[in-house]
């Protein structure tokens, strides 16, 4: 990018804003080689793993929803301009020995919740009965989840390099998946493996979500009075 005299500094500042990982390589370096090792190399559980409490002021939930597949459920609080990730649900039929129905996975999205006011449930969109579930029960309200996986990652990366979400402790599944999930060096495209990934689906989901509320092109926390 730096050979290029048609960008000037500002815009190529922005652009070094916006990517990181291996698109920062990519669109700024201009190394143009396929994506390799973890995807999310810019984490680090001494930078965005936390402990102890939060005082947030508003709250949103986002689910990876699965029934062979684990279901991973994140509840994210705002505070101080930060979304952190406050508690997970994370449940894996083949772990357990035992599938859960829709009602039970239910029960476990009320008790994720608690007596919290949440502005809204961010739900995979090919969740087709379970996000009637919710739906039927009439307390939260629910919305399809972005699912264009690189511009996800895209944005996820970006938001840890900034600092913009953090991760409890506890959410033992997540920070565990942050070490697993890789790309595909097989694939010849910017494809992640397709394990290790519920977690990371469901945060994808939230990010995601929390861009088109905002309709920009950088992850900035929402507004307490929206």
């Amino acid at each position: 990018m730096d050979d290029n005299p048609s960008l000037s500094e500002t815009l190529k500042n922005r652009y070094k804003r916006l990517y990181s990982g291996a698109f920062y390589e990519r669109f700024v370096l201009g190394k143009w080689s396929a994506s390799q090792g973890v995807v999310y190399p810019m984490f680090s559980e001494k930078r965005h793993v936390y402990s102890g409490e939060v005082q947030c002021e508003r709250f949103v939930i986002s689910c990876d929803y699965g029934t062979v597949n684990p279901s991973s459920f994140g509840l994210w609080g705002l505070s101080n301009g930060v979304w952190y990730r406050l508690k997970e649900y994370y449940y894996s039929s083949r772990r357990e020995g035992v599938s859960r129905t829709d009602e039970e996975h239910y029960t476990a999205l009320e008790q994720l919740a608690g007596d919290r006011e949440i502005t809204k449930v961010i739900v995979d969109p090919s969740a087709a009965s379970f996000i009637e579930c919710i739906r039927r029960h009439g307390r939260f309200r629910v919305v399809k989840a972005d699912n264009d996986v690189v511009t996800g990652i895209r944005n996820v990366s970006s938001a840890l390099r900034d600092d913009r979400l953090r991760f409890h402790q506890s959410c033992r599944d997540i920070i565990r998946e942050f070490h697993l999930y890789s790309w595909n060096e097989k694939s010849g495209t910017d494809v992640p493996i397709k394990e290790n990934d519920h977690a990371m689906d469901d945060m994808r989901y939230f990010v995601a979500d929390m861009l088109k509320d905002r309709g920009e092109g950088d992850f900035i926390a929402l507004s307490v009075s929206r």
